[in-house]
């Protein structure tokens, strides 16, 4: 069973060789490393080597396209090599040792040729890994409706099957602008009609130490909700277009949902309103579908 992990880094040095230590720590052992810098100044390039040269033949080295994490995770999922899973990792957490067999035995229970994503809570901790709280648990079913318009999956907690890994290779494949690789992740397999696997147990510290690229949904989250919330309008324009690039790879219902919207949007804020409500857009949360009406007629989505 062979689990390849992505590792996207930047300037990741002060946290870096924790993380990777937690891969040696690993109760299942079969993984193999692909890391992409993404022009770090730091010492994270030679942390990287010398992972590489303590570990042959495990760890494989290349350099990111240097726009950011996003386009980082996303060239790393064109290159990733073919194997029965693929994690996603951050540089600056620790994974917990069962993370990895916990996530295998979980996709496991979906039949091999449906796309299928696990995620699971996190410990959100301080800088030195002191636990802080445990991430929220959806309580509505993941799926498109809800990928649309709120992104509840950590990145550093997803591992695909084979299946999943090879629709996002072909995702990727089409050059699309994504916000967050973890978003455009849910969107593309709940879209295609795969299944998210969702794990109500931590098995991930999620580090917050102010550097993050996105925080937790509390802590920095809350200081910087403001600002997310004049940014949504612009995610969702930047979200559908990259789904309008794999619209083949829909599954039919899904792709004629995806029309509606846009088309709706383009009416105006009125009718969009009435589309998210129409559709059953949702939050997690006391939200539910009032909460993507009420944005899209305010122009916050």
């Amino acid at each position: 069973m062979t689990v390849t992990i992505l590792l996207a880094t930047r300037d990741g040095a002060a946290f870096l060789p924790g993380q990777l230590d937690s891969y040696l720590g690993q109760t299942l052992p079969d993984w193999r490393l692909l890391a992409s810098d993404d022009g770090s100044r730091d010492a994270t390039p030679a942390i990287l080597e010398r992972f590489r040269r303590d570990h042959p033949g495990r760890v494989t080295l290349t350099q990111g396209p240097g726009t950011g994490a996003a386009a980082n995770f996303l060239s790393l999922i064109r290159a990733a090599p073919d194997a029965d899973h693929t994690a996603f990792s951050d540089q600056d957490d620790l994974w917990l040792p069962g993370k990895i067999a916990r996530a295998v035995a979980m996709l496991g229970r979906v039949p091999g040729d449906r796309p299928a994503l696990y995620a699971s809570r996190v410990t959100v901790c301080d800088r030195s890994l002191r636990p802080l709280r445990l991430s929220p648990a959806p309580d509505r079913p993941p799926g498109f409706r809800n990928a649309l318009v709120q992104n509840i999956l950590h990145g550093h907690s997803i591992v695909m099957n084979r299946a999943a890994t090879a629709l996002l290779r072909q995702a990727a494949a089409r050059g699309p602008d994504v916000v967050m690789h973890d978003w455009w992740a849910y969107q593309v397999v709940t879209g295609a009609g795969g299944r998210i696997v969702f794990d109500g147990e931590s098995h991930v510290l999620y580090r917050q130490h102010g550097g993050n690229a996105v925080g937790a949904s509390q802590g920095l989250g809350a200081r910087l909700r403001p600002l997310i919330l004049r940014r949504q309008a612009h995610w969702m324009t930047a979200n559908l277009a990259a789904l309008a690039q794999a619209a083949d790879l829909l599954a039919p219902d899904r792709r004629a949902l995806l029309d509606r919207l846009c088309a709706a949007r383009a009416a105006g804020r009125a009718a969009f309103a009435a589309a998210c409500w129409r559709e059953g857009l949702c939050r997690q949360g006391p939200g539910g579908r009032l909460a993507p009406a009420l944005a899209a007629l305010a122009g916050r989505l």
